[in-house]
C-alpha cells in the first residue's frame, strides 16, 4: 500500500510540472502566430501595391512607345491597284469578219485582234481613183483652154490693127471727099467689134489663168488625192491591231459578223506591265508626305505578300473635286467631312504575283521624321 500511495505521489510530482507549463505555451503560441499572419498580410499587400502600380506603368510605357513610333509611318486601306486599259474600237464601221483573239490572251503590240469587212472600203478607193482621174483631165482641158485663149488674143490684135487701119483710111478719104459718111461709120464700127473681141479674149484667158494653179498641184486633184488616201486608210483600219503590250479582256462580247460602229468599243487591252497603286489617304495624313518617300504594298488577295515602292504622285485635287457632282457647300447646310487625297504609289520591283485591276491594297508610307 506504502508502495503504491508512492508511486502515486511521484505520478502526481512528475504531473504538477506540466500543467504548469500549459499556459506559457499557451501563452507563447498566438504570439507567434500573430506575428506569421502580420508577415503575410504585409507580403500581400506589397504585392496587391506592386500589382497596382504596374498595370498603369505598363499602359503609360506601351501608350508612350506607340505615340513615339506612330509617328514614322502613316498608312491606309483605302487603296486599290490601277492599271492602263484601253478601249478597243474600230476606226471604220462594217461587219466583223474575222477575229484573231480570245478572252485572257497575252498580244504584243501590232498584233492583230479582229478585221472588218474590207469590200465596201475597195469600192471606195476605186471611186476616189476615178475621181482622180476625172480632176486630172479637167486639169488638162484648163490648160488647153487657156492656151487657146492666147490664140484668141493675138488673133484679136490683129484684127483690131487691120481695122483701125481701115478707119485711118476712111478718115482720110472723108476728108477729101472720095468716101460716104456710111462707109466712114462702118468703119468705126469695125475697129469697136475688133476692140470687144480682144477684151473678151484676154478676159477669157484670164479665167484661164485663174483656174490653173501654179506649180501644177489643181484643187481638184488635191481633193481626189485626199479621197485616195482616206480610203487607202479605211482600208488599213478594217484590220485592228493591238496599241500595246497586255492581256485581252471582254472579247467574249466579240463575233464573227456583229457589226462594228466607229467609237463602240469592241474590247480592252489591259497593260499588266504598268500597274501601280492607288492609295487615299486622309487630308491630315500628308503634313509630311512627298514624292519618292519609300513605301511598301500589301494586298487583300495575296496575303503575306508585301512589295517595295514609292510615291510617284501626290494628287492636285480630293476625290470629291473629281467626282460627277461635286460637294455644292454654300446652301448653309454644311458638315465638315475629312476629305481624301488620291497618291500614286510606284513599285520599285515587279511583283511576283500579277497584278489585276480593283485589287483591294493596303499602304505603308514611310516617313522621313519620326514624333
Amino acid at each position: 500500500m506504502n508502495e503504491m500511495k508512492k508511486i502515486s505521489r511521484e505520478d502526481e510530482t512528475a504531473d504538477a510540472p506540466h500543467h504548469d507549463r500549459a499556459p506559457e505555451a499557451a501563452i507563447a503560441a498566438p504570439a507567434d502566430a500573430m506575428v506569421d499572419e502580420t508577415a503575410v498580410i504585409t507580403k500581400r499587400n506589397l504585392k496587391r501595391i506592386m500589382l497596382l502600380l504596374a498595370v498603369p506603368l505598363l499602359i503609360l510605357l506601351v501608350g508612350g512607345w506607340i505615340w513615339i513610333n506612330s509617328g514614322k509611318t502613316v498608312g491606309t486601306d483605302n487603296a486599290y491597284v490601277k492599271q492602263d486599259i484601253t478601249s478597243i474600237s474600230t476606226q471604220v464601221n462594217g461587219p466583223v469578219i474575222e477575229v484573231d483573239v480570245k478572252e485572257g490572251q497575252r498580244v504584243r503590240r501590232g498584233d492583230i485582234l479582229f478585221r472588218v469587212d474590207p469590200a465596201p472600203l475597195q469600192v471606195a478607193l476605186a471611186n476616189a481613183q476615178a475621181q482622180l482621174a476625172a480632176a486630172q483631165l479637167q486639169t488638162v482641158q484648163l490648160k488647153t483652154q487657156a492656151s487657146g485663149t492666147s490664140g484668141d488674143i493675138v488673133g484679136g490684135q490683129a484684127n483690131l490693127s487691120i481695122a483701125q487701119r481701115a478707119l485711118d483710111r476712111q478718115n482720110q478719104l472723108l476728108a477729101q471727099g472720095f468716101t460716104t459718111r456710111s462707109a466712114h461709120d462702118d468703119a468705126i464700127n469695125e475697129v469697136e467689134k475688133a476692140r470687144a473681141q480682144l477684151a473678151d479674149a484676154r478676159a477669157r484667158a484670164a479665167n484661164a489663168s485663174a483656174a490653173i494653179v501654179p506649180g501644177g498641184n489643181q484643187p481638184q486633184v488635191a481633193a481626189a488625192q485626199a479621197a485616195i488616201m482616206k480610203a487607202q486608210l479605211d482600208l488599213q483600219h478594217a484590220i485592228v491591231r493591238s496599241p500595246s503590250d497586255g492581256v485581252v479582256a471582254k472579247a467574249d462580247r466579240l463575233l464573227v459578223g456583229q457589226t462594228a460602229i466607229t467609237g463602240l468599243s469592241m474590247l480592252s487591252i489591259v497593260r499588266d506591265k504598268a500597274a501601280w497603286v492607288e492609295a487615299n489617304f486622309k487630308e491630315g495624313d500628308l503634313a509630311r508626305m512627298h514624292v519618292g518617300l519609300p513605301a511598301s504594298v500589301s494586298f487583300d488577295a495575296y496575303p503575306g505578300l508585301k512589295v517595295k515602292s514609292r510615291v510617284c504622285t501626290i494628287g492636285s485635287g480630293t476625290g470629291s473635286e473629281f467626282s460627277v457632282l461635286p460637294a455644292q457647300n454654300a446652301n448653309g447646310n454644311w458638315v465638315k467631312v475629312t476629305q481624301r487625297v488620291p497618291v500614286r504609289i510606284c513599285f520599285d520591283q515587279t511583283p511576283p504575283r500579277d497584278m489585276i485591276a480593283g485589287l483591294s491594297a493596303k499602304v505603308e508610307v514611310e516617313l522621313e521624321q519620326a514624333r
